[in-house]
């Protein structure tokens, strides 16, 4: 696991991983689940992550909701219906890691015991042209991705 130094305190939240430590965990524990925490409209406009070459399906469960980006009052009930499993790996990934930390953060308050956050989310973070998707991230690393 890596220290990326975005983490909270040690017993917020399991830690932080890169997308190629997901992409692995994912793989070998089929009770991993991929939590993308975005919004509706990134999903659409910019893509989610693909495991169905591993037999899995990303769980789209927006943190905030867009377009006013309020909290998503339902996030735990979502997460709940999607893996009841406490102990099981939940992994969440955001556009860049930050959101991707608060929700592995309530998460953990909920129960789940092994709550990642992805680092450098789908895109990554900006080069220095102030563009997202050269300098890391899920799709940097060529890992499966869609567009909707």
């Amino acid at each position: 696991m890596t220290d990326g130094g975005m983490s909270g305190s040690p017993d917020t939240y399991a830690g932080d991983i890169t997308v190629q430590e997901a992409w692995e965990m994912l793989e070998g524990n089929p009770k991993a689940v991929l939590i993308d925490v975005r919004t509706n409209a990134e999903w659409s406009y910019v893509g989610l992550p693909d495991l169905s070459s591993i037999g899995k399906r990303v769980q789209p469960i927006s943190w905030v909701l867009f377009p006013d980006m309020s909290p998503n009052m339902s996030f735990i009930s979502e997460i709940e219906a999607c893996q009841p499993e406490k102990d099981a790996p939940m992994i969440f990934l955001c556009r860049s890691g930050v959101r991707s930390i608060a929700a592995a953060e309530a998460a953990t308050q909920a129960g789940y015991t092994s709550s990642y956050n992805v680092l450098e989310g789908f895109e990554g973070n900006k080069d220095s042209d102030g563009h997202r998707g050269t300098t890391g991230g899920w799709k940097v690393a060529n890992l499966k991705w869609v567009q909707g």
